[in-house]
């Protein structure tokens, strides 16, 4: 039965883009409507709430001492993680992450890295031996569609919005000085565009109802230049060179009203 409730769902998906509508009343380059709260966890160093259409996440930023990669110890460290709990969709089970969360965390991990949205070289406390890291946890509270842009957005929102906590080395250990915080040195900020092919038709952040009926899907993310700094491609197909030009284009496109929203996050 569900696989005919499916087939059926595709269909009504397929007719409609036919005549130029999506399920939703959106514009095929429409992102679904963006909010940002912050300050939703009082005990992290900095958070974020973030709903995009219905789907929802919840992220929190974990700033302490750790020790720098054996190949990076002049660089403070950023983990980016994720995790869709057993309430945000029906077919989620309790247990170790899946492939799909496993790539979720790391499209976003990718993404805030490789724009350089964090100038890592001045969170080192002692060069090879001690430095900040930056820990960014994203639980998804509501699985409506497209958890790539949403977890990004939140965890962007959440570094824009954190405190930077302050460490001096006292006796070869990092030691909390009280009272001292400062904004953590941002140099861009990154926002990711995904859009999903449903036949010839490219859409930007699908829905979970067009989210199940993509042939293929791309997630492009830009920097505050308008220069992409990361790609990932999933599905069981692909895109042609036209498309994906027109992908880029929209990314760029869609991406500037977005970072504005993201600006206001700042601290």
């Amino acid at each position: 039965m569900a696989s005919v409730l499916d087939e059926l769902k595709r269909k009504e998906i397929v007719d409609l883009l036919a005549q130029g509508k999506r399920i939703d009343g959106r514009a095929f380059d429409q992102p679904r409507p963006l909010s940002i709260e912050t300050g939703v966890i009082p005990k992290a160093n900095g958070s974020a709430r973030v709903r995009l259409g219905d789907t929802e996440i919840v992220t929190g930023v974990k700033i302490q001492p750790d020790k720098p990669f054996p190949d990076l110890g002049d660089k403070g460290i950023f983990i980016c993680t994720a995790e869709v709990l057993p309430l945000a969709h029906p077919d989620v089970e309790p247990g170790p992450p899946g492939e799909d969360v496993i790539e979720l965390a790391r499209v976003v991990d990718r993404g805030i890295r490789e724009s350089g949205m964090i100038d890592m070289s001045q969170l080192v406390l002692e060069k090879d031996k001690s430095v900040i890291g930056i820990f960014a946890d994203n639980s998804v509270v509501d699985h409506d569609g497209n958890l790539f842009d949403a977890c990004s957005y939140a965890t962007t929102a959440a570094i824009l919005s954190c405190k930077v906590p302050k460490w001096e080395i006292k006796n070869e250990a990092p030691v909390l000085v009280e009272g001292h915080e400062s904004a953590p040195p941002i140099t861009t900020i990154p926002v990711s565009v995904t859009m999903g092919r449903i036949g010839e038709h490219i859409l930007v952040d699908p829905n979970a109802e067009e989210w199940d009926c993509i042939d293929a899907r791309i997630t492009i993310t830009t920097n505050s230049d308008g220069n992409i700094c990361a790609i990932q491609k999933g599905g069981n197909d692909g895109f042609t060179v036209e498309q994906l030009l027109k992908c880029a284009d929209i990314s760029a496109s869609a991406a500037t009203k977005i970072r504005e929203k993201l600006k206001q996050t700042k601290g």
